[in-house]
C-alpha cells in the first residue's frame, strides 16, 4: 500500500520526520478533491481554478448559451445548474478576500454579456441584464 503525505509550508528550514526514515515532502500548492489549498493559507489559486473550470464549462455549453433559438430562462437555468454550480463549488470554505469576490463577479458578469450578445462598448448596467 503506497500512502502519499504532503506538508504545505512556506518554510524551507522546516524538515519533518515521521519515522522509518521516511519525511513529508514539502509543496506550496496541493490539490485534494479538487480544491487547491494554498501555503499562506489563501484561496488565490483556488479561485483561478474555479474560474476556469467554469470558462471551460461555458465553453462546454456555448451552443445553448449563446444561441438565437433558445429563451433568456432556458439559457439562465442551464447557465445556474451547469456553469454557476461550477463556478461557485468550495467556495463556501474559501477565506475569500474583495479582490476574489471580484474577480468571481467579473467572471459571471461576462458570461451573462456574451449569453445575452451585449459588448462592452455598448455601455449596458449588469442591472439591464
Amino acid at each position: 500500500m503506497l500512502t502519499l503525505l504532503k506538508l504545505i509550508t512556506t518554510d524551507t528550514d522546516l524538515h519533518l520526520d515521521i519515522g522509518n526514515g521516511v519525511s513529508l515532502e514539502k509543496v506550496d500548492k496541493f490539490c485534494y478533491l479538487r480544491d487547491i489549498s494554498d501555503a499562506d493559507g489563501g484561496c488565490d489559486s483556488a479561485v483561478t481554478t474555479r474560474v476556469r473550470s467554469a470558462w471551460k464549462k461555458f465553453s462546454e455549453y456555448l451552443p445553448i448559451l449563446t444561441g438565437k433559438g433558445f429563451s433568456f430562462k432556458l439559457k439562465g437555468k442551464v447557465y445556474a445548474t451547469c456553469v454557476r454550480s461550477c463556478l461557485m463549488h468550495g467556495s463556501e470554505t474559501w477565506p475569500m478576500k474583495v479582490e476574489h469576490e471580484l474577480k468571481m463577479n467579473r467572471t459571471e458578469m461576462n458570461m451573462i454579456r456574451w449569453m445575452c450578445g451585449v459588448k462592452l462598448n455598448e455601455r449596458k448596467k449588469s442591472e439591464e441584464l
